[in-house]
């Protein structure tokens, strides 16, 4: 499912069919770039936001079916109190149906778990920025065939399902970065709630979200010329940002 939205955005033209395989001139174009696409690969950086006990690892894990944080060391109370936000990340290579995809998690271990979380969020921002520079002076540069872009397309952030919707701190970090990287704002442990809680707390958060004028991601509208199955499933994916995201 991954791979198939990394495709969806990377690549500009669909190919043609099987009969078309003869055929030779810039018709032909759209083929020529999904092979040398599906050839090279994709990258893809996932960054997971929230404070400790809101199931990022295991989410990422279960999407992934891999073990990322086998080598993670567990924290006692007193080091989480006196721990700040750190910036780690996790490398695996993915391949589906002949299609590479090199998936890199960006974790933010210490996040909201301190007594003062003041600017907590500066370590983040910074990273990303840092990402954005690199890119941007590596397209500047000579050698432009082998770049890797680290840059973060997407940021998993975890709202505590406790509380009566978003606290300062959530509200703070999203406006820090909904201008840097796209944001999709999780409800985590929603099975801890009822599905009349679940309701309540996903239309809260989103008031406050338009409240505040953060800009969460939303899925670009379909061509007219999409089929039917398409346009369904943009609409449920749609439909699911837009009311937030459970687990």
């Amino acid at each position: 499912m991954i791979i198939h939205a990394v495709l969806n955005l990377c690549l500009p033209f669909r190919y043609r069919s099987d009969q078309d395989k003869e055929y030779v001139g810039f018709a032909t174009l759209p083929n020529q770039v999904h092979r040398k696409s599906v050839k090279k690969g994709f990258d893809f950086t996932l960054m997971v936001a929230g404070e400790s006990g809101l199931g990022k690892s295991t989410l990422v894990n279960s999407l992934f079916l891999t073990d990322l944080y086998k080598d993670r060391k567990l924290l006692n109370a007193e080091e989480r109190i006196t721990q700040t936000v750190e910036i780690t990340k996790h490398t695996v290579d993915i391949e589906e149906k002949g299609v590479k995809l090199k998936l890199t998690i960006v974790d933010t271990p210490g996040f909201g778990d301190a007594v003062n979380n003041t600017e907590c969020w500066r370590s983040v921002a910074d990273y990303i920025d840092q990402q954005f520079e690199q890119y941007f002076r590596d397209e500047s540069g000579l050698n432009r065939k082998n770049i890797q872009d680290n840059r973060v397309h997407c940021c998993l952030y975890f709202i505590s399902p406790f509380g009566h919707g978003l606290r300062p701190l959530d509200v703070e970090f999203m406006k820090a970065l909904h201008e840097k990287v796209n944001i999709v704002p999780v409800l985590a442990k929603a099975d801890t709630l009822t599905p009349t809680e679940v309701k309540r707390k996903k239309t809260k958060i989103q008031e406050e979200i338009e409240q505040y004028g953060i800009k969460i991601y939303q899925f670009p509208d379909c061509d007219s010329d999409e089929d039917e199955e398409f346009k369904q499933q943009d609409q449920e994916l749609k439909w699911r940002t837009l009311h937030t995201v459970t687990l």
